[in-house]
Formats: C-alpha cells, sequence, structure tokens
C-alpha cells in the first residue's frame, strides 16, 4: 500500500511540475512574441488582425488571408505581404482561438463559424468584397466563406488545401486525445508544451518537405504561439472538426461561383492532395489548378510568387499561371529535404 501511495504522490508531483513548465513556457513564448495587429470585437470573441490600408494607386482590389492549423497570422503575411505592399488593402488575421485571437462563445469551432467571424471582421473594416487566399485548413474556412457569401466572394486561391473527407477521416492522434474535455484539457496543459518544443524542429521540417525549411520559419512565423494550452487544444478541435465540414459541404462546391485558382505540390506529406486539391478544381466550376512538381505542404513560403501571380489573375490581370508553376518547379526540382524520413503517403483507396 505505501507503494502504490509513493506512486500517486510521484504522479501528482510530476502532473504539477509539467503544469508549471507549461506554464512558464506559455508566459515566455508570450513574451516572446506579443501582438503585432489591433483587436475587434466580433461575435463575442476578441479577433487579433493586421489591416493594411488601400493606397490610393491599388491595382488590386482587396486581398484576404486565411492561415492553416497549428499558425497564426504571420505563417502568410511574413512571405506575402512584402510582395503586396503598395498593390492592394489586405487584412490578416488570426483565425479564432489560434494566434493572438479568443475563441470565444459561438461556433468558431467549424470553418462555417470562421467564415462568419471573418464576414463580421470585414464589416468592421469596411470591406465589402475581396479576393480570400486560404492555406491548409484555411482552405476549409474559405471554401465555407465562398459558400455562405458569394456576394463578397472575388476571388480564391485554395493553396494546399484541406476542403474533402478522406477515407476512414483519421487525424493524428493527439488531436483526438486533446478534443476529449478532461484528458485534453490535461494534455494540452502538461505534455503538449514540452513534447511539441522537442519536435516541432522536425515536424516543421517535414511540413516543408521535399522543400527546405527557410531559415528562422518557426520563429519569423511565429509557430510556437500554438504550444500554449489553450491554443493547443482550439487546433486540435479545430482539425478534428474538418471531416465533418467535408462531409457536410464537399458536395455544395459545384455552387461556388467566384473565380478559383488551385495550388499544390505532388509532394505534400501533411494532405492528400489527390484527395483535395485535385477535388477543388473538379468541383469548383472554371477554377484552374496549378500542380507543382516537387513542391510539398508550403506553396506560401516556397512559392509565393505563384500565389501572387493568381491574385493577379483573379484581380483581372493577364498572366500565364501554367508558365509560372514551371518556373517555380524549375526553382525546386533538386530540393531533397526529408528524404526516406517524411513520408508523402498516397490517398488511402477506401
Amino acid at each position: 500500500m505505501n507503494l502504490l501511495y509513493a506512486a500517486i504522490a510521484f504522479l501528482l508531483a510530476l502532473l504539477f511540475v509539467l503544469v508549471g513548465v507549461t506554464r512558464i513556457g506559455a508566459w515566455l513564448i508570450e513574451r516572446r512574441n506579443p501582438p503585432v495587429g489591433e483587436f475587434v470585437e466580433i461575435r463575442g470573441a476578441r479577433i487579433h488582425a493586421v489591416h493594411v490600408q488601400a493606397p490610393s494607386d491599388a491595382d488590386l482590389p482587396p486581398v484576404i488571408f486565411i492561415h492553416g492549423a497549428s499558425a497564426n497570422l504571420h505563417d502568410q503575411m511574413v512571405p506575402l505581404r512584402p510582395l503586396l505592399d503598395g498593390r492592394a488593402e489586405m487584412l490578416f488575421f488570426d483565425r479564432p482561438g489560434h494566434g493572438w485571437s479568443a475563441r470565444g462563445p459561438g461556433n468558431n469551432e467549424t470553418p462555417e463559424g470562421q467564415a462568419e467571424t471573418l464576414a463580421a471582421l470585414m464589416d468592421h473594416f469596411g470591406i465589402r468584397q475581396a479576393i480570400i487566399v486560404g492555406h491548409s485548413f484555411g482552405g476549409a474556412t474559405t471554401a465555407a466563406f465562398a459558400l455562405a457569401y458569394p456576394e463578397r466572394t472575388l476571388g480564391l486561391v485554395f493553396a494546399s488545401a484541406a476542403s474533402h473527407p478522406w477515407p476512414g477521416g483519421a487525424t493524428s492522434w493527439y488531436y483526438a486525445l486533446t478534443k476529449r474535455p478532461v484528458v485534453g484539457r490535461v494534455f494540452s496543459a502538461t505534455l503538449a508544451y514540452p513534447a511539441g518544443s522537442r519536435r516541432m524542429a522536425a515536424a516543421t521540417d517535414c511540413v516543408f518537405a521535399p522543400n527546405h525549411t527557410p531559415e528562422y520559419y518557426v520563429a519569423r512565423a511565429r509557430i510556437a504561439l500554438v504550444l500554449r494550452p489553450g491554443t493547443f487544444r482550439a487546433n486540435a478541435i479545430d482539425v478534428e472538426s474538418l471531416y465533418a465540414f467535408a462531409s457536410r459541404n464537399a458536395t455544395r462546391y459545384p455552387s461556388i461561383s467566384a473565380p478559383s485558382v488551385v495550388i499544390s505540390g505532388d509532394h505534400d506529406t501533411v494532405v492528400y492532395e489527390e484527395i483535395h486539391s485535385q477535388g477543388l478544381a473538379r468541383d469548383i466550376p472554371g477554377a484552374e489548378l496549378l500542380w507543382v512538381r516537387n513542391l510539398g505542404h508550403k506553396p506560401d513560403w516556397i512559392a509565393p510568387d505563384l500565389i501572387v501571380a493568381a491574385i493577379d489573375r483573379l484581380g483581372g490581370r493577364a498572366v500565364d499561371l501554367q508558365a509560372a508553376a514551371r518556373a517555380v518547379e524549375a526553382r525546386i526540382s533538386n530540393d531533397r529535404q526529408g528524404e526516406g524520413v517524411c513520408v508523402n503517403a498516397p490517398a488511402p483507396l477506401n
């Protein structure tokens, strides 16, 4: 019995140590990665956004960027804002529960709810219509926005998007665990920070594979913000909700009328590009697919010029997007990061 008490005492002590380590780690993360934009109260949630005013001689309509899972507004703002500064009004925002945005009391746990929050955010900044650029999970929110607000959607850019149901609907084990009401909160408050900190560099390299991870990417994109307990859990709930969203809405994509460009690599180790990107190109009338050989999951950082070319096309400029895609292929043709370690798994057959 004494051994049992000793074991329980040890586990409780370990739990308290891990909670303390996580709280200190979260505090340090926030000190090193402070908010850079403004806060707007939207549907009961405090949303963090960076709004770039339109210059007087802007040659493009407003452009709004929706980041993916485990990320925040910096993930698109760092590589893409410099290429569009002086050309368009831009809006970057932390999706509810991510970065410095609160989750809020509404339905911000779904892409549909996040699309509603975006529409209200547009109202706040006086943006009537825009081109929407969504990366990865942000592609689901982009699709949700196009379905709910066709009159506000000037064009769509899907970059390595997640959009369609995939066989089995499985995600990584820690997402399913973290979503659980009690166990998930405990896991987020104890193990997510120390384990995530140790794995972040290797995991990031596989997100970029086979392309090379840009120098200081994790710091510049402020990816560590996802390791805070509340953000980690919100991210897991988002990812776990994706299959249900895709199952509800994929059959509705043919009703999307906005001009659309779908950008995808053929070596994506994060999403099944054969299901998602090819599915979007198949289902959205008139969508153009830019299928880039040897490109991984991060065209926003590896091929930001291609994303800007797609925005140019949707903004009315004559751009040869296929030629632009081939130029990217030539630039990255010899990339081999993660070879033999990061797996580009084919889509399951059933």
